[in-house]
């Protein structure tokens, strides 16, 4: 079952179990998948390949993580808990997360395959670190370590 598949089958269950939150949330990650479906069609019907369904994913929980940053520093503690709850929902879509130990692992094999050796090289090690850990890691937390290991 595709990850679009499955949505739609949870935005079924979902309906029928009348949690709103939910609900709202679910129908947001469809409405971002279909405005990227339009966005790429080119004659007829256009269907998103599973990576760009994850970098949908990926955005609009970028984008949650931002509104709930906002609404905190704005003393909205109601608004950032409605984003939050959505943010839980759009997260159990996600891949599972890598530690941060993982990440360093995974920069540290990219340095020594790209031959990086300073600062100047960090635009080929991210490319190359986040194709790797794509959904997988926040590309902040990703950069600071390329950073501390190039610098080091």
């Amino acid at each position: 079952m595709s990850l679009k598949e499955r949505i739609d089958q949870d935005l079924k269950d979902t309906m029928k179990s009348g949690d709103k939150d939910r609900l709202n949330a679910i129908r947001s990650i469809r409405a971002a998948f279909l405005e990227k479906e339009v966005s790429i069609r080119v004659g007829g019907k256009a269907v998103l390949s599973d990576e760009q369904e994850l970098e949908v994913l990926v955005s609009i929980a970028k984008k949650r993580r931002d509104a709930i940053e906002q609404f905190t520093a704005g003393n909205r503690p109601d608004l950032a808990a409605t984003e939050l709850s959505e943010l839980s929902v759009i997260e159990e879509y996600l891949p599972e997360p890598v530690s941060d130990d993982e990440v360093i692992g995974i920069v540290k094999d990219v340095i020594a395959k790209t031959g990086s050796t300073s600062m100047k090289d960090i635009g080929k090690v991210m490319g190359e670190a986040m194709k790797a850990l794509k959904g997988k890691a926040d590309g902040t937390k990703v950069q600071q370590i390329v950073k501390s290991l190039l610098s080091a």
